[in-house]
């Protein structure tokens, strides 16, 4: 399988995020994001939904987001271009080349 992103498609600058829990102090924990990196990437959307959730309309997206080789992506980790959060779902690394990294991504609460 060949890579089907060229240099040119990565026209979107994203942040990649990792979650820092801290202790609340009354036994909880609160979630921060810390920015890791921020890159070129290719923002390729492959579905859209919307379901009745909580008494509201949710609206989900999936979306494939390309960028150049990184071998520290996780899926525990997010990205965030402007107000959009996009949690991703995997990270592959393309051919196994380590030049292209494929990350499955769900945009959520459109």
């Amino acid at each position: 399988m060949k890579a089907p992103v060229r240099v040119g498609d990565l026209r979107h600058r994203v942040i990649i995020e990792s979650a820092v829990r801290t202790s609340d102090g009354a036994g909880g924990s609160t979630t921060e994001w810390n920015t890791v990196a921020e890159v070129w990437a290719a923002i390729w959307s492959r579905t859209a939904d919307e379901s009745f959730t909580l008494d509201r309309v949710a609206g989900t997206a999936s979306h494939d987001i390309w960028i150049r080789h990184r071998s520290d992506v996780t899926p525990a980790m997010r990205f965030r271009c402007g107000a959009r959060i996009f949690d991703i779902l995997g990270a592959i690394d393309v051919e196994d080349r380590n030049a292209w990294l494929k990350c499955p991504c769900s945009e959520r609460d459109l």
